[in-house]
């Protein structure tokens, strides 16, 4: 199986930590030249010391807030003055805050879809000439597994979550004749900063401790555990590879098998 990504080069989107810093690392491992996109960009070079490197790998850090659309454009467009191809996109930015969707303020929606979906779709148009030219394209987008089934009290999130899969599989439809996959990677319950937070708040709520919080959400995990960030990003890694190269279009969840539909 040919996961061989040298030469390849990946821009990682939200790489600074969690998910993204491991999909950013995996990469790395398998050959890729990768830029790190995120807004910390202290935080970014630490990660882009712990990036695997041959002697022949390069590897970058570029920083803008994903809250604003046309500071990541500037970004991204500086940076491609440098790197002016890339074959691998990873679209991956922090989630919008929780919440029923009945309370949730126009400008809530507003600000999520632009920071996930506006995002993802100019990142995307930027890269799809050098994508094209090689014949060679890999977008996969870190969602949720809210575009399989919603989820309880994340009414803005699973709202946007769905409109990024509806374009992401139009996307792949279109992009398909040029060598260009475009897949998302839904992740579930998941060992990051972002879970033990969400733990925290549930057990709080709940008025129950930690560890029975992580009882009870573990329980409703077929394999009773929580994922790991490297099991996440093997996945996508795949994705990312010319093994992957006729799997486009779809959502995947790795989740443990938590996801009742199909």
């Amino acid at each position: 199986m040919d996961l061989n990504l040298k030469n390849k080069h990946a821009l990682v989107c939200g790489s600074s930590q969690g998910m993204g810093k491991a999909i950013a690392i995996e990469l790395a491992e398998l050959g890729a030249n990768v830029t790190l996109f995120a807004r910390n960009l202290e935080t970014l070079n630490q990660v882009k010391s712990e990036l695997a490197n041959d002697g022949t790998q390069e590897h970058f850090a570029i920083c803008a807030d994903f809250r604003h659309p046309e500071e990541v454009a500037r970004a991204l467009d500086s940076h491609l003055t440098v790197v002016p191809n890339f074959h691998i996109l990873i679209n991956n930015t922090g989630g919008p805050a929780p919440g029923p969707a009945n309370l949730a303020e126009s400008t809530d929606f507003l600000a999520a879809f632009n920071q996930h979906l506006i995002n993802n779709h100019q990142i995307a148009q930027k890269l799809l000439a050098g994508m094209k030219n090689a014949e060679y394209g890999r977008i996969i987008n870190v969602i949720s597994t809210s575009v399989k089934q919603p989820l309880p009290n994340l009414g803005v999130s699973n709202t946007i979550r769905g409109a990024v899969a509806s374009w992401a599989k139009t996307m792949s439809n279109e992009l398909g004749p040029f060598g260009i996959t475009v897949n998302n990677v839904l992740p579930g319950a998941t060992n990051t900063g972002r879970l033990d937070a969400i733990i925290k708040n549930k057990a709080a709520k709940k008025g129950v401790s930690i560890e029975e919080m992580e009882a009870e959400e573990k329980a409703s995990i077929p394999l009773r555990r929580f994922g790991e960030a490297e099991e996440f990003a093997n996945v996508c890694a795949f994705l990312a590879s010319p093994a992957a190269a006729y799997v486009t279009g779809v959502s995947i969840p790795v989740d443990g098998g938590r996801t009742s539909s199909l």
